[in-house]
């Protein structure tokens, strides 16, 4: 009885659980990619017009970014308690939705709608703050598989939950916002006291490595087996015995990786010599900072030029000339000859917190190149369905399906490529952000010129690219801040795609796509002035003005192709000076 008892706690204190069951909850994060699927019902239900549902589009989109409420409450609340905060807001946000479209509650005002969907959404944020919170403690060493599977699962949610709704087959449409706001509620309460640190630095194994390749298997296994699926029912009239045996399929794929953990919990893995240095690396890191409490220290000036002498210093040499520098000081303030200060600035690799960070260039740098890089993105994934349109496509939502699938393998590649840069090579992790970046510049030139299977190789390139983001962003920022105050500073980051996407998306695409429309309305009612069939003319000018062609975004997407460079220039200049603090991190690990 006591061995039972001794396996359910290893098990459930296994960082692999802790892992799978974090990778289920971002599964249900990604309800914001439902919307297109939900806002049709509330416009209908409601007699919205089209730029009433946009502003609740935007709502949306600062619910899902907007985390520095969360970020700040992960410091004063247990982790357990910030899933729970989240699942209250996703239940109550879209469960008032629900009511107020099936007529079960008074309508309220649109900006009473706009607020409800804020806090809905508002709710992955939480659940993203601690699933990645919680993972990236638990494998420090692996920080980029861990940030891009985490982060794709959030992107293929949308795909997953589509299926999930497909078994449902409810005539009554307003059952999708019904779904969205019960179902990732009860998988998060369900799942709220698995997802925590639970010292993964102490838990690693010889089989990490392989237990990592599976995962990845199962990833593309997932994204491969979710396109099929996607053409199979668009293509094809398949009955709901064949929709439920799909989805069974894709419960079976979601659910294997917690074999890993269960494994693990039976069997006798070792550790290597090597990684029991790794072991014991934080341990005498932290032995080394440790001091007497009463001990002085003194302020450091830390050179934010790349290369600075402090960087290259390890910690215990660092130490030591902090101490040779505290004996002179102290005797120096005892003469009354210099004035002592008693906290220290970190330097790069350190624990920030997100005062000390909005003051570093390196800071900055990472949220532009992400404001560049994810709002140009975002620009795309916003206007998919008037590009397809334009451009003479009748099944639009082919497209928002395949650029979330491409969104999920770049987050998941994202992750594992820049984590071959810091492992087998001890380069900084954003060079593999200005290849992504460099990726989506060509994506966006494909989508301005129109050319022969545009919005296939576009969507490809900027899903790709756009999805690499959001491994390589998080995982940067806790190497070169932190993991202890990461949350603030991972949802202080987030801020720049709806930023991005404001001024991209919602000022420079939509004016330039209005103005073409504006012309060529102009131009076909100079045809209809000249035509003798005041009929057609009759008609035709209740038509709201459309635009046709690879005009409509030219502009646009050269000006977001030109803003992708920009972004690899950033991440160039990021490369380089961060140069040095990733040879200190990984330089060490090469073989």
């Amino acid at each position: 009885m006591v061995k039972i008892k001794d396996l359910i706690i290893t098990f459930l204190n296994n960082r692999w659980l802790v892992f799978v069951a974090a990778m289920w909850i971002q599964s249900c994060a990604g309800i914001g990619y439902l919307f297109g699927s939900i806002s049709p019902v509330i416009k209908s239900s409601l007699n919205y017009n089209q730029k009433q549902v946009a502003r609740l589009g935007v709502a949306k989109d600062l619910g899902d970014s907007v985390g520095f409420l969360a970020g700040s409450m992960s410091e004063l609340l247990p982790l357990w308690a910030l899933l729970l905060v989240g699942a209250v807001q996703n239940f109550v946000g879209y469960g008032w939705v629900w009511l107020v479209v099936t007529g079960k509650a008074p309508v309220l005002p649109l900006w009473v709608m706009c607020l409800l969907i804020f806090i809905g959404t508002n709710g992955e944020t939480y659940f993203n703050t601690v699933a990645l919170v919680s993972c990236v403690q638990n494998f420090p060493k692996s920080r980029g598989p861990v940030v891009g599977i985490l982060k794709g699962f959030a992107g293929l949610g949308g795909a997953i939950l589509t299926q999930i709704y497909a078994l449902i087959n409810s005539p009554d449409k307003a059952s999708i916002i019904f779904m969205v706001a019960v179902g990732p509620s009860m998988v998060v309460i369900a799942l709220m006291f698995i997802v925590r640190p639970v010292g993964g630095h102490r838990q690693l194994r010889l089989s990490d490595s392989s237990s990592f390749s599976l995962i990845y298997c199962v990833c593309l296994i997932l994204a491969a087996y979710l396109m099929g699926v996607m053409l199979v029912e668009d293509l094809t009239d398949i009955n709901q015995m064949i929709v439920q045996i799909f989805t069974a399929i894709l419960f079976v794929l979601l659910v294997v990786p917690i074999g890993i953990p269960i494994w693990l919990t039976f069997s006798s893995d070792p550790r290597t010599p090597e990684q029991e240095g790794l072991l014991s690396e934080p341990q005498n890191k932290e032995a080394e900072r440790s001091h007497d409490p009463h001990e002085i220290i003194f302020s450091e000036v830390e050179d934010e030029q790349s290369g600075s002498e402090a960087d290259l210093l390890t910690a215990s040499e660092r130490q030591k000339r902090i101490l040779q520098l505290q004996s002179k000081l102290a005797q120096a303030a005892a003469e009354g000859a210099v004035r002592i200060k008693r906290t220290r600035r970190p330097h790069r690799g350190e624990d920030f917190d997100l005062t000390q960070a909005l003051i570093k260039a390196d800071f900055w740098l990472l949220f532009w190149t992400l404001l560049l890089g994810s709002g140009s993105g975002l620009t795309v994934i916003d206007n998919l369905g008037q590009m397809s349109e334009s451009l003479g496509y009748e099944n639009t939502h082919i497209f928002v399906s395949m650029i979330s699938i491409w969104n999920f393998l770049g987050r998941v590649g994202g992750g594992y490529v820049s984590e071959i840069a810091v492992r087998d090579y001890a380069y900084p992790r954003p060079v593999a952000l200005a290849v992504a970046q460099g990726i989506m510049a060509i994506g966006h030139l494909f989508f301005a010129f129109g050319w022969p299977g545009a919005m296939y190789i576009g969507t490809l390139l900027i899903g790709l690219g756009y999805g690499a983001h959001w491994a390589i962003i998080p995982a940067a920022a806790s190497e070169l801040f932190g993991v202890k105050k990461f949350g603030a500073l991972y949802n202080f980051l987030t801020l720049a795609n709806p930023a991005g996407s404001l001024v991209f998306s919602g000022v420079i695409a939509s004016y330039i796509y209005d103005s073409e429309a504006e012309k060529q309305a102009q131009q076909h009612n100079q045809i209809i002035t000249h035509s003798s069939s005041f009929l057609t003319k009759l008609l035709d000018t209740d038509d709201a003005p459309k635009c046709t062609g690879s005009v409509c975004f030219f502009t646009t997407y050269i000006i977001m192709s030109g803003l992708c460079i920009i972004a690899v220039i950033l991440s160039s200049i990021l490369v380089r000076r961060t140069k040095v603090v990733y040879q200190h991190l990984y330089g060490k690990n090469r073989t």
